[in-house]
């Protein structure tokens, strides 16, 4: 996430009312979580497994709980709380924004796109040409969607991240202030549910086709033309490269990549990045050959264990 101008390093250490490491002059682009960063990002880190990750990463800028060395042409924050304060950096650069009609003035809407009863276009929303959006779709604040995509009746594009941090008092959620972005000639069936990114964007590539009742956790990339079949779980974090199948009622682990022309068959848990150009099927998911033969001689115990009684 970009902030709207450029801030210095004292401005935003101001604001979150922490001690810094740097020239006060050190320029601040956005915010951003690891796996995404840029320079000119803030990153936060709050537990001391994960400091070298966050130091040694591509933004200039780190939100920390201890004073460590700070790395050459980077910059710290040092807070009690790097949780809390990446959740204040959302809240101040991009609140939410109350909507109190069913399509918002502030949204754009293209040419030849049909919009049916009872949906809700939020705040800032980008809509292409020749779009269909069937009844009581919800496209939350800042989604963009490219031209002639398809959206089933009670999808829901741009909820918040399934991302809590445990406190001795409960979860405290990590606000949401990502997008969700639909490329063109995409297909969403009904029921449907894809969450925005944290600070980036979850993404759905030119093509590609997803069946009902399927999820997409936060700040996913999936691919062009990809097939995903129905009642599939995506977590979040997870790139699914270009033309992959995934058949009905896959689940995936956060943070792994399924490459290229991959085959993920039905009822497969993805515990691991795995190769493109290849099916898979099982829990652990293995190669769909190797795990029926397994299956296969599995069948075959009770014959043996009769054998050698």
């Amino acid at each position: 996430m970009k902030f709207p101008k450029v801030h210095s390093l004292e401005e935003i250490a101001n604001l979150l009312k922490c001690e810094f490491i740097g020239d006060k002059n050190f320029e601040v682009l956005g915010m951003n979580e690891i796996h995404v960063v840029e320079p000119g990002d803030i990153v936060f880190v709050d537990h001391p497994k994960y400091y070298d990750k966050a130091l040694q990463s591509a933004a200039t800028i780190v939100l920390i709980n201890k004073k460590v060395e700070c790395p050459e042409g980077k910059a710290l924050l040092i807070s009690d709380d790097p949780f809390r304060d990446f959740n204040t950096l959302t809240r101040h650069f991009k609140p939410f924004q109350f909507a109190n009609v069913a399509i918002s003035s502030s949204a754009s809407i293209g040419e030849g796109t049909v919009i049916q009863p009872n949906s809700f276009i939020g705040n800032h929303v980008k809509i292409g040409k020749n779009c269909l959006i069937h009844s009581n779709v919800s496209i939350y604040d800042h989604t963009v969607i490219g031209d002639n995509v398809i959206i089933h009746a009670g999808t829901i594009l741009g909820a918040d991240a399934f991302y809590y941090k445990k406190r001795p008092e409960g979860f405290d959620q990590l606000i949401s202030g990502g997008r969700v972005v639909i490329e063109d000639n995409v297909g969403i069936g009904a029921l449907c549910t894809i969450d925005k990114g944290v600070t980036g964007d979850t993404t759905i590539k030119e093509g590609t086709k997803i069946d009902n009742q399927v999820h997409v956790g936060h700040d996913s990339v999936i691919g062009k033309k990809c097939l995903i079949a129905s009642q599939t779980g995506i977590a979040g974090c997870v790139v699914i490269e270009d033309e992959v199948t995934i058949w009905g009622q896959v689940g995936t682990t956060s943070g792994i990549t399924i490459g290229a022309k991959a085959v993920i068959m039905g009822q497969t848990g993805v515990t691991k990045s795995v190769e493109g150009g290849k099916s898979y099927f099982g829990t652990p998911i293995e190669e769909s050959r190797e795990k029926l033969k397994q299956l296969a001689n599995i069948k075959k115990i009770p014959e043996i264990l009769n054998k050698l009684k």
